[in-house]
């Protein structure tokens, strides 16, 4: 699934046909409701037009732009390394391995070489979204389904589902904290979830026309957004009280 590549009217499209939002999630409250404050830019990165999975290692944000893995030091903003693999979707890293959504797969990637070690397939058979890793367990954004699924790094089992009201994009866990894109016609957010009921616990507007293709957490204060089309990954701040 590459969300990249969707336009705003296909996004309305795919609104309707999913028909309405679940009943138990329809009036689901938000607690905290406020601007995302975009910190930084990153990108566009040479010639790739798109941006769709976005991780980080400790040292550097990945981008993944379709056929090539973007490796870039986030003080500088410099270009550090590149892989050439397939990379249409979400990203994750593990401490060791990358993990890169590619069609209907999940690779397991060296960093260091880019050479694919396993792969597994994805749940959503090709309409995967964002990904990332925690607790052991890769956790799969499937966008159109409005579903998280934690599923075995090793087999692609899946473990246990999370329901969302809104499109999955990216996905993130920072400090025992589950967040997630969103991206629907010309709006997308960041949302803090629990990932026992779904419930929006927090939620973070980006600017009007600003979409999130992809999310990943510096384990810190601040998130990494990809920005679809535009090329580009934004660094995002995360909202002081979460980290109280």
């Amino acid at each position: 699934m590459t969300i990249a590549t969707l336009t705003t009217t296909q996004d309305t499209a795919c609104s309707s046909q999913l028909g309405a939002t679940p009943p138990s999630l329809k009036h689901m409250p938000i607690a905290a409701r406020q601007p995302a404050e975009v910190v930084r830019e990153y990108g566009p990165f040479g010639a790739a037009s798109t941006v769709h999975g976005v991780t980080h290692d400790g040292q550097r944000v990945w981008a993944a732009t379709g056929e090539q893995l973007v490796g870039f030091d986030a003080a500088s903003g410099a270009t550090t390394h590149t892989l050439d693999v397939v990379c249409d979707a979400g990203t994750a890293f593990d401490g060791t391995h990358l993990y890169q959504i590619a069609e209907s797969r999940i690779d397991k990637i060296d960093p260091a070489t880019g050479k694919v070690l396993a792969t597994i397939p994805a749940p959503g058979g090709g309409n995967d979204s964002g990904l990332t890793w925690a607790e052991g367990s890769l956790w799969v954004g499937q966008y159109r389904d409005r579903k998280i699924h934690q599923i075995d790094p090793a087999t692609g089992a899946i473990r246990r589902t999370i329901e969302s009201n809104r499109f999955v994009t990216g996905v993130t866990w920072v400090e025992g904290e589950l967040w997630h894109g969103t991206w629907e016609g010309e709006e997308s957010t960041l949302r803090h979830i629990d990932p026992a009921s779904g419930a929006v616990l927090k939620q973070l507007d980006m600017p009007a026309g600003v979409g999130v293709s992809g999310l990943e957490s510096d384990g810190a204060g601040l998130f990494y957004a990809g920005g679809g089309s535009s090329g580009k990954v934004r660094a995002v701040r995360r909202p002081q009280a979460s980290r109280a």
